[in-house]
């Protein structure tokens, strides 16, 4: 019988023990869940703010993708209707030897400005109005007593144009400002210089329509200058007529 209580009594104390070791991997299980769900829960809010975020096309500052290159009217047309014309008609075969426009030249001549430079400083505001960009202001270079001008005296403004300024001023002078002239019957074939450069004379700059008239206070008169890669007047006449310069017959 004490064999029996013995065992017995050995018996009972093991009962809690495995009860302990049977929590323990349940506890364990328990807390990996947990944590296996914390884990979820912040990936799910990882990606929704993954998602949330705005792509670098959409950040503020971020570089967009470049648009189609502006490309003047003018020139296009020179492109596609002037060269192919020019090679047919004077037999040019490389089309880099093709006459083509280098520049525009405007220059404005005041001579009261030696003495009135309030008359200077709204040359130069025209000539950026109308030209695009800032002009430079011209200086006498020698000193002339008859005309009480001496050396470094301001005396005009000028501006050079070049690239798609160029070609815009030209569709402009053409389309726009000439077409404005009064009894305008076309420009002058003899005003080339020899070379397949062309210079043309304006006596008013209100032809324009980027001058605010409200602000002239006297006319004034320009230059512009045409300066090609022609090399003769047949070639430039030629290539001018074709862009739509308005010559005249005769």
């Amino acid at each position: 019988m004490a064999t029996k209580k013995k065992s017995a009594a050995s018996e009972e104390p093991q009962q809690p023990q495995q009860k302990a070791s049977g929590e323990r991997p349940a506890k364990k299980a328990a807390g990996e869940g947990e944590a296996r769900g914390v884990k979820q829960a912040q990936g799910a809010k990882q990606a929704q703010g993954a998602k949330q975020a705005p792509s670098a096309e959409q950040a503020p500052g971020a570089k967009q993708a470049p648009g189609p290159k502006y490309v003047p009217r003018m020139r296009k047309r020179y492109q596609e209707e002037v060269v192919p014309k020019l090679m047919s008609e004077f037999g040019i075969t490389n089309p880099m030897a093709v006459p083509r426009l280098e520049k525009i030249s405007v220059n404005m001549g005041l001579g009261e400005a030696s003495r009135n430079i309030k008359i200077l400083d709204e040359a130069l505001e025209e000539l950026t109005a109308l030209a695009g960009q800032k002009p430079v202001m011209t200086r006498a270079r020698k000193s002339i007593a008859a005309f009480k001008l001496r050396e470094g005296m301001p005396i005009g403004a000028r501006v050079t144009l070049r690239g798609d300024r160029m070609w815009d001023f030209l569709d402009r002078l053409i389309s726009v400002a000439l077409p404005r002239v009064r009894d305008f019957r076309g420009v002058k074939r003899k005003s080339f210089d020899g070379r397949g450069n062309y210079t043309m004379g304006i006596k008013d700059q209100l032809i324009f329509p980027e001058i605010d008239y409200n602000k002239v206070e006297r006319a004034k008169g320009m230059n512009i200058t045409i300066t090609t890669t022609a090399g003769n007047d047949e070639r430039a006449l030629f290539m001018l007529r074709e862009l739509g310069m308005p010559f005249m017959e005769r």
